[in-house]
Order: C-alpha cells, then structure tokens, then sequence
C-alpha cells in the first residue's frame, strides 16, 4: 500500500490552488474518475489506478448487506440515510440513532465505534453547559454502527461487529468486491473502528456508477442499492447536516445527486439521471480542495447549477479575511474543468 500511494502521489495532477495576493501559495493535486453504467471511465484525470482508502465515502456500500439481507424491513429513509452517513452530531442525528437502538433493544454501550465531541455546535454547548461529556452516539459513524447491530442480529451473530471475521464484515467484504470488481488491495481500521478496504479511484467509480443505474425492478441488490440512494436523496440532513458539503449540494440537485464524504480529501457521487459515479481523492487530505473539485465536476456533468450558493461557497469569488478584505481566491488549477 505504501508504494501504491507512493506512486500515485507522483502521478497525480494539479486540481485546485489558493492566491495570495497575484501568487499560488498553496497547490492541491489529485485524481479523479467518472464511470458510465456499464463500469468504462467517462472521464479521469490523475490515475485512474490510484489505490485509496475510500474512508466514509462507501458508507453506502457499507450499507448494502443492511438491505440486501432483507434486515432493515421498516426501516424510514431516515434510517437508512443515517446507515449512510457522517453525521456531525446534531440533536436530529443523536436523537435518531438513540431511538433506532431503543427499537432494537440496545443500548449505546453496545456501539463499538468509540465517543468524539460533536462537530454540531449547539449539541456540543448543550453538553458544556449540562456537565455531560459526549458518548457514542455522537460518533459521525453511530449511524453506520447501527445498522451493522441491525445486520449482526439478523445474521444472528456475536456483538463484536467490527472484527474482520464477523459475519456482518464477511458481508460488506463480500458486497465491497463485487460491486467495485476488485479484490485483494488490503484493509485496515477506520476511524470508527470499523474495516476500511482499499480500491481503486476507478473501481469506486465504478461502484458509484452501479448505484447510479441501479432499477428499481432489479435483482436483490439493485433494489437495495435503489433504496439507500434515494433514501439519501429523500434526507440529505441526515446524511451530514446543515452547513455540511454533502448536505447542501445535495440539496442544490435534488433528485440527481448523493454526495458522500470520506476523510482525508475523498469524494463520492451518485449521479442516477445521468448513470454516472464518480470517485475523486485529494492527495494531501485537504477537504477545501476536494469540495472545489467535487463541485467543478459535478458543473462539468449538468448536475449542479455553477452559480447556485452552494457551489459559489466551494468554489468561486475572492478570500476574504477576518476584517473583509480581499485577500486570494480558490481556483481550479489549468486543466481541471
């Protein structure tokens, strides 16, 4: 893995820069693949090869088994956008995954994805001013975390859901390989203490895509992978939260677009009225970088209306500093649509 991100370092392509002034101080170089249905690239810059770590952003394939199995009858869009999500913490997102364990009759101890502070800053200054330190289902994976507890019971199998040998990660391994078309690049432990397998820029792409053209009168899986992009679609609140990238352009493009975060500048998209996916990876890890490159993409395909406020917010108009003044602009670098 090492030498696979070495590489595709050396071969990635300038995507966004920052100005100071009429200089570039900063340069953020990356890839990115679109995929058609049927699994060939559409578009690439950078390599197509590059094998990443797709973090969050395959919380929807993560989800698959979920649905697939049949485990998540009844389950609200809600719930299944929550399965998909990284949720930053907000009252909304607490209190759903708390009554979604209630349902099941567990408890937060049973989470295996470990506490954080809140990202959601009134739900963080209700903890300060209650005396209450966050817990698990604050966690931006609680979500995820629950719908594996939903799995593991369904499965019937033991409480430790996030060991590599757990029925629910032969699962997601399982639906991972199948829907990318690779196997074999590794894993290693996220954030949440979940699995993470590696893939190609291409083949999440080419997952991505799979959701995309996904029908709704399909097999098993066409039909679970319908359900979570338009439950995603139907609760874009739910799968990030106000103020969040995924959230708001989603909501810019209802009904065309599921955008979803991963840590350390990766992107996915889901574009089903065009048949597309899309996968994009940032390679320094910049966040600001990969939001400026989703956006100009997603302008590239139709999907998002260029001067709409959520794509200016990314992408678009001068930096300004804490007195107002003009001080640089984030662009896209030569070559990037």
């Amino acid at each position: 893995m090492q030498a696979d991100r070495a590489d595709g370092a050396a071969r990635a392509v300038p995507m966004v820069e920052l100005t100071r002034g009429d200089r570039v101080e900063s340069l953020h170089c990356g890839h990115a693949v679109i995929c058609d249905a049927g699994g060939l690239i559409h578009a690439a810059w950078g390599d197509p090869g590059a094998v990443i770590w797709p973090r969050s952003s395959c919380k929807m394939m993560q989800a698959l088994p979920l649905v697939e199995s049949g485990a998540s009858e009844g389950l609200s869009d809600a719930h299944l956008a929550l399965a998909c999500a990284s949720h930053q913490g907000a009252a909304l997102h607490v209190g759903a995954v708390e009554r979604w364990l209630a349902d099941l009759g567990l408890r937060e101890a049973d989470l295996r994805c470990g506490a954080h502070d809140p990202a959601d800053r009134d739900e963080r200054d209700r903890l300060v001013r209650a005396g209450e330190v966050p817990c698990q289902v604050h966690n931006n994976c609680s979500g995820k975390h629950a719908g594996f507890l939903m799995l593991g019971r369904h499965l019937q199998a033991g409480p430790e859901y996030v060991a590599i040998e757990h029925p629910v990660q032969r699962a997601v391994r399982a639906a991972f390989d199948e829907v990318t078309g690779e196997t074999g690049a590794g894993w290693a432990i996220d954030g949440c203490s979940a699995p993470n397998f590696a893939c190609s820029l291409a083949g999440l792409a080419r997952a991505m895509a799979r959701f995309a053209a996904a029908r709704a009168d399909g097999d098993a899986r066409a039909r679970a992978m319908v359900r979570l992009r338009e439950a995603m679609m139907a609760a874009p609140e739910m799968v990030a939260g106000e103020g969040r990238a995924c959230t708001e352009l989603m909501r810019a493009a209802p009904g065309r677009l599921v955008a979803k975060v991963g840590a350390e500048g990766v992107y996915t998209a889901i574009l089903p009225q065009r048949g597309l996916g899309l996968a994009l990876k940032i390679v320094d890890g910049a966040t600001r970088a990969a939001e400026a490159a989703l956006v100009a993409l997603l302008t590239r395909e139709g999907v998002l209306a260029p001067d709409h406020p959520a794509a200016r917010k990314r992408l678009g108009g001068p930096i300004r500093n804490w007195r107002g003044m003009d001080t640089g602009t984030l662009r896209l670098a030569p070559g990037l649509p």
